[in-house]
């Protein structure tokens, strides 16, 4: 028998498994046997997707549709309209929930479900398979208590939990009202009762699982809430734990500091979200943030914790210019985080930093992923090399691969200098993407004599431990002129960059 409803979405990678379709498939009721779920990612072909659905013979595909998806899923939508008109398309998801009616992927589409849509879901295949005609094209989602939906857990099939990274979440909700995030438009969190929760957690477990992603977008809100989870993982720790929080920065009391203390290395990782420290433009994106009491955690839980800490940083922010998000930089990277993310700030849908467009200046890109442009401090040729930074940032300061030579980069002005090598790499490589490791260690060394001029040997010795680190095979690429492999050497007469580059390139 073929499926009658189908659930599907593109997910930006295969490891990605999505949360909120088994939402939404394990909510559907009586509808759950005639209905199936398929993820795909963004990486595959439209038409091989749409072939993939159809075969299933479906009256109903429902899309989860995110800011990371959209073009591929309006594709998608537009050849399935095409080759079987008749299929209903529901689509569903954060970016079709805002601004509903500008889209052309909801002109394409029967139906738009916006905001949660468990009951609502059911509640309009129903009504389609019962051939009842729904009384509106786009449907405000019902926002159902906690303790009616029916968890997904157990739709977590047995690879997934082996292949993919599983999210989870304790509650729902933020009570936080930071303008750049769709979170502000929540009027609170909202937590699942924590016994039925955890009960769901030990059956994952019992299955075999060890790594747990929680969603929650504020994790250490309720410190007992908190503290409950960390100890029942506590009791349950092996080897293979690993468990991944998002933390609100400057809210981390005693007791909660004595529990992630007892964590081994390897088994916890926290995001956390800074965004800026210039108050003023915390107080325009009303964003509350102890700046003080952040970076005395953030340094407490390098120094007392073996906790992996991932931090954020948003570069386009209104009212924040170059050296105002320098100095933020430079400020965080003291605190010695394992890895920054520098992010660009994107408009989301709904997002409530649009009033700030005007006074400041500000304009977006209108394609996904609608990215900042250029705002009245920051212009466009700035954002672009900022993105270069950024993009400069992840190779090299947070891939891990140059941990004994970034401090060297760096310096005791770490913006400033890594822009410089930023620059550097960027005029030498004319590109950002599909830069081979052993060609990214040649810009590096290139850079740290060009444009920081770095002491030759220090920062050798420094490189030559880096890439050792690697793995990679074969004749390190920047050792000194004596004691290069000739096979370098074979390429004119070059500059010493320009030869090594053009080894790599041929090589």
């Amino acid at each position: 028998m073929s499926n009658a409803i189908i659930l599907a979405t593109l997910n930006a990678r295969y490891a990605h498994a999505s949360l909120g379709l088994r939402y939404l498939y394990a909510n559907l009721g009586e509808w759950r046997e005639r209905a199936k779920l398929m993820e795909f990612t963004i990486a595959m072909r439209p038409l091989e997707i749409a072939e993939q659905l159809l075969a299933e013979q479906p009256r109903i595909i429902g899309l989860g549709v995110y800011i990371w998806n959209i073009t591929e899923t309006t594709a998608l939508v537009t050849l399935l309209k095409t080759l079987v008109p008749d299929v209903v398309i529901v689509l569903g998801g954060p970016e079709v929930s805002h601004e509903t009616g500008q889209q052309p992927i909801v002109k394409l589409a029967d139906y738009v479900i916006t905001g949660p849509g468990e009951s609502s879901f059911r509640h309009l295949c129903g009504q389609l398979l019962n051939g009842q005609q729904p009384l509106a094209n786009v449907i405000a989602g019902e926002q159902v208590p906690l303790p009616q939906l029916v968890l997904p857990y157990t739709t977590y099939t047995n690879e997934d939990l082996t292949t993919r990274s599983i999210y989870v979440e304790a509650s729902r909700g933020c009570p936080f009202k930071c303008e750049f995030c769709l979170s502000a438009l929540d009027k609170t969190a909202w937590p699942f009762d924590l016994e039925r929760f955890l009960a769901e957690m030990d059956l994952l477990w019992q299955r075999g699982l060890r790594q747990f992603r929680f969603v929650d977008r504020t994790f250490n809100l309720k410190v007992q809430t908190t503290v409950a989870i960390l100890d029942f993982f506590l009791q349950r720790l092996d080897a293979d734990t690993f468990l991944h929080f998002e933390l609100v920065p400057d809210h981390l009391p005693d007791m909660l500091k004595e529990r992630i203390s007892r964590f081994p290395a390897g088994s916890l990782q926290f995001e956390i979200g800074i965004q800026t420290f210039d108050p003023q433009v915390q107080a325009l994106i009303s964003r509350k943030q102890d700046n003080a009491k952040s970076a005395e955690n953030i340094r407490w839980l390098r120094q007392c914790s073996t906790a992996h800490l991932h931090t954020d940083l948003i570069f386009g922010l209104p009212g924040e210019d170059l050296s105002g998000f320098a100095a933020g930089f430079d400020q965080l990277v003291r605190l010695g985080p394992h890895e920054i993310q520098v992010g660009i700030l994107k408009r989301l849908r709904g997002a409530p930093i649009i009033r700030h467009i005007e006074p400041f200046g500000m304009v977006f890109n209108p394609l996904p992923p609608y990215n900042i442009l250029r705002t009245d401090r920051v212009g466009f040729e700035t954002m672009q090399r900022m993105n270069r930074f950024a993009r400069h940032w992840d190779m090299i300061g947070n891939s891990g691969r140059f941990a004994h030579t970034l401090p060297l980069l760096l310096g005791d002005a770490p913006f400033e200098r890594f822009w410089r090598l930023s620059e550097w790499i960027h005029e030498q490589a004319q590109q950002t993407h599909k830069i081979a490791l052993p060609r990214l260690f040649v810009l590096v060394h290139g850079a740290g004599l060009e444009a920081l001029g770095l002491n030759k040997q220090v920062l050798e010795e420094r490189l030559l431990k880096d890439y050792a680190l690697t793995g990679q095979k074969g004749q390190i690429p920047f050792l000194t002129e004596s004691r290069r492999n000739p096979v370098m050497l074979k390429t004119g007469g070059k500059s010493g960059n320009q030869r090594q580059l053009r080894f790599l390139e041929e090589g």
